[in-house]
C-alpha cells in the first residue's frame, strides 16, 4: 500500500466526518484482503457504516469480540459492567447475560473469572447467532427467546448472576443518537420504552425468583435513570445500589436477593 493511496483514504475518512480518520484508515487497509475489498470498506465506513461492523470486530476486554452488521456494538463504558460482576462472582457460578447481543459480557465475565456456567440470552436471531460465536469457547450456551422465558426451568431460583445491557434509551431520546447508532444499529437494542426503563423493570420484577439466595442482578443504566432504576429494584424486594465510573460515563444498578 503506498503512501499516496493512505493519504487519499485518510482524506476520503476525515471529509465524511471520521474523527480518527487516520487511525480508522490503518485499520482498514491492515483487515482488508485485496484492494477491492479496501474500496468497499472505505466507503462503507464513509457512509457512516460503524467501523465495528465494517471490519466486523470490536475489542472489549481484551477480546476480539465478533460484531455482525444486525447487532449491536458494545460499548467502552459497558466493561464497568464486567468490572462489577467479576467482584461478584466466583468460580462455579451460573451466570445469565440478558439481551446478550454479541455476548460480549458474558465472554469478558467468564474469560475474567475462569470457569462459570453461562447461559446468554436474546430474542433477536442475529444476535443469538452472533454470541453463540462469541461464548462458545467458553463452553457457554445462548437462548433465544423473551428474558426469563427462554430460559429452562430447571435454574429457576438457582442463578448467581444477572448481568444485562438492555436498552434503556427513552423512544423519543433516540432522534438525538448519534448518526451511527440511529441509522445503523438495531432499534431493538436502543429502544427502552417511554422513559427508558421497560426492560429494567422486566428483569427486575422476575429476578427474586430465579436469582438464588444472595444472587445479584447488574443492569447498567444512565446516570440520569439511576435513581429511577435504583427505586425499580427496590420496590422488588432486592437490596439495591448504585455503582459509577465518571470517566467511563458509567453507571450500574446493583440488586442483591436477600438471603445467603
Amino acid at each position: 500500500m503506498d503512501d499516496q493511496t493512505e493519504a487519499s483514504i485518510i482524506h476520503r475518512l476525515r471529509t465524511s466526518g471520521c474523527v480518527f480518520a487516520k487511525e480508522e484508515a490503518l485499520l482498514l487497509i491492515s483487515e482488508a484482503r485485496t484492494l477491492d475489498d479496501l474500496k468497499k470498506m472505505v466507503e462503507l465506513r464513509a457512509g457512516g457504516t460503524p467501523l465495528e461492523h465494517v471490519i466486523g470486530y470490536t475489542e472489549f476486554c481484551g477480546l476480539r469480540i465478533k460484531i455482525d452488521s444486525k447487532v449491536f456494538v458494545p460499548r467502552q463504558r459497558t466493561e464497568f459492567l464486567v468490572h462489577q460482576a467479576e467482584t461478584l462472582t466466583r468460580l462455579g457460578d451460573l451466570v445469565v447475560d440478558m439481551c446478550c447481543g454479541s455476548g460480549a459480557v458474558g465472554a469478558a465475565l467468564a474469560a475474567t473469572v475462569g470457569q462459570i456456567v453461562l447461559y446468554s440470552v436474546d430474542i433477536a436471531p442475529a444476535s443469538v447467532h452472533c454470541a453463540s460465536s462469541n461464548i462458545s469457547a467458553f463452553g457457554g450456551r445462548v437462548f433465544q427467546g423473551d428474558l426469563y422465558k427462554a430460559l429452562p426451568y430447571s435454574i429457576r431460583g438457582r442463578i448467581n448472576i444477572i448481568v444485562s445491557n438492555a436498552p434503556y434509551v427513552p423512544t423519543e431520546a433516540i432522534k438525538l443518537l448519534p448518526r451511527e447508532a440511529r441509522l445503523f444499529e438495531p432499534m431493538l437494542a436502543l429502544d427502552g420504552g417511554k422513559d427508558g426503563l421497560d426492560l429494567q423493570r422486566m428483569l427486575a420484577k422476575e429476578a427474586p425468583l430465579w436469582l438464588a439466595p444472595g444472587g445479584n442482578l447488574l443492569v447498567e443504566t444512565s446516570e440520569q435513570q439511576a435513581s429511577q432504576t435504583l427505586d425499580i429494584f427496590s420496590s422488588m424486594g432486592l437490596i439495591a445500589k448504585v455503582a459509577r465510573n465518571a470517566d467511563l460515563d458509567a453507571t450500574i444498578i446493583i440488586g442483591t436477593k436477600p438471603g445467603t
